[in-house]
């Protein structure tokens, strides 16, 4: 499937969330959606799940608008961090109610994820701790197998066990049937290398889109004496420099394959600390 984002804004009152944004999202791939608190990602989760309206703009999915769309709203799964499931729902019913809104939901893997997280199937919604909810919400995402499945920060309350089962089920998943798949995570160190492409947003402006790989393989820290710094960041783009006793680092995005012909030590930035420097108010990339 494909997403459209048309100059998407969304204001609360006087609060801007989203401020005229503009991407487009083409399914199967795995996405990561980064950015801090507030800066309007699970607002741009709202709009796309069909919850709520924009301001201005729109977002298209194979070009129809979401909201007040069933057609749509069956093809989108959004699990948030919490709030998910009426809290007098027991886990029996929350299942049997997203099966018939699901036409492609999978109750064989759902039996088995709720055996694996260990789920009380009488339990009501309101009784299970932040944990079991979350797994619940885990558990509904990955069976419902809507093409576009949507997880925003679906892991709280999980140690790291449970978190890295999450993982692997969410690959093992991605691989059988392939869907578009967006997680939102500030957990970043531990999902990054699932990503296959990753947009960062701040602030309700989209700061980076870009390949996961690309990324990998071309933002980098780069580091030696400051004259030699100096002279190799002429005319790249320099995300941050830090200098101590004559040794100078530079984050660098864009090719920096001849730094260690010149000399100097070359280290790669992990995805979580671009995301950091791209947000603090620095120069972006």
């Amino acid at each position: 499937m494909k997403i459209e984002v048309k100059n998407l804004t969304k204001k609360y009152k006087d609060k801007l969330a989203l401020n005229n944004i503009s991407f487009t999202l083409e399914g199967p791939k795995l996405y990561g959606l980064l950015g801090r608190n507030g800066a309007g990602k699970t607002t741009f989760m709202d709009i796309l799940a069909g919850n709520i309206r924009a301001s201005k703009g729109e977002i298209l999915i194979d070009g129809e608008v979401p909201f007040d769309n069933q057609k749509l709203t069956e093809s989108v799964c959004l699990i948030k961090e919490g709030h998910n499931f009426k809290r007098d729902l027991t886990v029996k019913n929350v299942l049997k109610i997203y099966s018939y809104f699901y036409p492609k939901w999978d109750q064989n893997l759902a039996d088995e994820l709720i055996e694996f997280y260990d789920l009380n199937k009488n339990a009501r919604v309101k009784s299970l701790s932040k944990g079991m909810e979350s797994s619940l919400g885990i558990i509904v995402g990955l069976a419902s197998k809507a093409p576009i499945t949507v997880f925003d920060e679906p892991y709280i309350g999980l140690d790291a066990a449970a978190r890295k089962k999450f993982y692997e089920l969410l690959l093992e998943e991605f691989e059988t049937d392939k869907r578009m798949i967006i997680l939102s995570t500030h957990l970043i160190d531990e999902v990054s290398l699932m990503f296959e492409e990753v947009l960062i947003i701040q602030k309700g402006s989209l700061v980076m889109q870009e390949e996961a790989e690309y990324l990998r393989n071309n933002t980098c820290a780069v580091t030696g004496t400051r004259d030699e710094v100096s002279t190799f960041i002429q005319g790249k783009e320099v995300l941050e420099t830090k200098e101590l006793a004559g040794v100078m680092t530079a984050y660098v995005y864009g090719n920096a394959a001849d730094a260690k012909s010149q000399g100097l030590r070359v280290e790669s930035i992990p995805i979580q600390e671009l995301m950091i420097y791209l947000t603090e108010g620095k120069k972006g990339a």
